[in-house]
């Protein structure tokens, strides 16, 4: 039976006070092909029959795989205490904290949140979370339009795939431009993005840039000359967003060090389970100077009259407290049990916990590569890595969809989210952390060893 707080009487009435016969006169103004239909539902089964198949559904996922995919989203180990404390009712349920004086535990933890993000990026302000790393992203590049008054960003080809379609769709509603920085075709620093390119498309004085948004580590996993954009974004009145893999930046310069005006990025590593694209949460953060342009919300720590520590809403630069045309941004939410979820696990392992997640993530990757070269499989290109890189598998699809029915993920075909660069069609990209084990490192080269050794299938 459907919910509804007013009776049928009601509804009457007011449709009777608004001259309406009936509820769909309300919607004549939609094409009735437009107008949303009856759901095409099975017939009613029983609680046994609905969980079998439910159980049928759930056995169709592999989860034995042994897996090297990356690109974007990671395997952590999360400890236990981190689902724990999410199960508490007041955690699991909480809503928007918008009366401050009922709302004290949950304005802490974004607060923690918040303050946990800012040492771990460098820079002044964290916003309450965001939905993804691709939201938090466009969000970044739209912060830059809005500061430098300017319409036009330059993203590196390094920036994840999904998160560089994100930044179009914000754009194009805007009428925004964002064009992309080439990746260097070859040397030693392939694969890495275009000094001289980026340098030639800021200095076009008919399109003035805003902001320059690269990625590090890169999608292709390899390290940017992070210091030397931001100089160059810089020198030509640029903001400089930087997209960042949070794990990463316990053993990596932070954005504030190497001195970006924005970071973004998703949360998901810090304490998050993969799944098919969430709930994760968007991390975005600046410095103090562009507090005005960050959307979302803003929690800080205050004193009550009686001198007791009190937090509150600080800033909600957000459409439903303020004039929508001056709104930051329309599309923004706080992820705030993903949020709390980072903040327990940060708060848990440390920041020398966190420090050896990342470096015990390189070592396995280091393995990895290792164990590759030895049966012939050589990595893509040339320059430093962390934890993830491509390497050069011919007939890659093939061999990738052969090693899935063998119990093995061999990461990420990267012609099936870069089809247009001919260097990556022959590629897979392929990904380590702390929880890949070395057993799993010498099955999946002993595997990849053979598939190769098989010639054409």
């Amino acid at each position: 039976m459907a919910y509804g707080p007013h009776t049928t009487q009601d509804r009457a009435r007011m449709l009777t006070t608004i001259g309406l016969d009936s509820v769909d006169d309300l919607f004549a103004d939609i094409p009735a092909s437009l107008r949303s239909s009856g759901l095409n539902l099975p017939p009613p089964e029983s609680e046994a029959e609905l969980s079998a198949r439910l159980r049928a559904l759930a056995d169709r996922n592999r989860v034995e795989l042994v897996s090297f995919l990356g690109a974007g989203a990671y395997r952590h180990f999360t400890p236990a205490v981190v689902d724990q404390l999410l199960l508490r009712g007041e955690f699991y349920t909480a809503y928007t904290p918008y009366q401050p004086e009922i709302s004290q535990g949950t304005l802490q933890t974004i607060y923690e949140y918040q303050s946990l993000m800012a040492e771990l990026t460098g820079l002044d302000v964290v916003s309450a979370s965001h939905y993804d790393g691709a939201t938090a992203t466009a969000e970044g590049a739209l912060m830059s339009c809005r500061a430098a008054r300017r319409e036009r960003v330059l993203v590196g080809r390094g920036v994840h795939p999904h998160y560089r379609q994100t930044i179009c769709t914000y754009f194009a509603g805007a009428s925004l431009v964002a064009d992309e920085i080439p990746f260097v075709a070859d040397g030693p620093a392939a694969g890495t993005t275009d000094l001289v390119a980026l340098q030639r498309m800021l200095a076009d004085p008919a399109h003035p840039v805003a902001g320059v948004v690269v990625a590090n580590p890169s999608f292709l996993g390899l390290l940017e000359p992070m210091a030397e954009i931001g100089r160059l974004a810089h020198t030509a009145g640029a903001l400089f967003v930087s997209v960042v893999e949070p794990v990463s930046l316990a053993v990596l310069a932070t954005p504030g060090e190497y001195g970006a005006d924005i970071a973004a990025g998703d949360g998901q590593p810090l304490g998050l389970p993969l799944s098919y694209g969430g709930p994760y949460l968007g991390i975005l953060a600046c410095r103090e100077a562009l507090v005005r342009q960050i959307p979302g919300r803003l929690v800080g720590m205050t004193a009550d009259v009686d001198g007791r520590r009190a937090f509150v809403m600080t800033l909600r630069a957000r459409e439903q407290d303020i004039r929508r045309e001056k709104a930051s941004s329309n599309i923004c939410t706080n992820q705030a049990l993903c949020a709390l979820a980072a903040a327990i696990y940060l708060a848990a392992i440390g920041p020398h916990g966190l420090r050896d997640v990342a470096a015990l993530g390189a070592a396995r990757a280091a393995q990895l590569e290792a164990a590759l070269a030895a049966v012939g499989v050589r990595r893509l290109h040339q320059g430093p890595y962390l934890n993830e890189f491509a390497i050069s598998v011919p007939r890659a699809a093939a061999v990738h969809a052969r090693l899935v029915e063998r119990g093995i993920l061999a990461g990420l075909p990267l012609a099936d989210v870069i089809p247009d660069d001919p260097s990556l069609a022959e590629a897979l990209l392929v990904c380590a952390t702390e929880v890949t084990t070395p057993e799993e490192i010498a099955v999946f080269a002993a595997a990849l060893g053979e598939e190769l050794a098989g010639g054409t299938r």
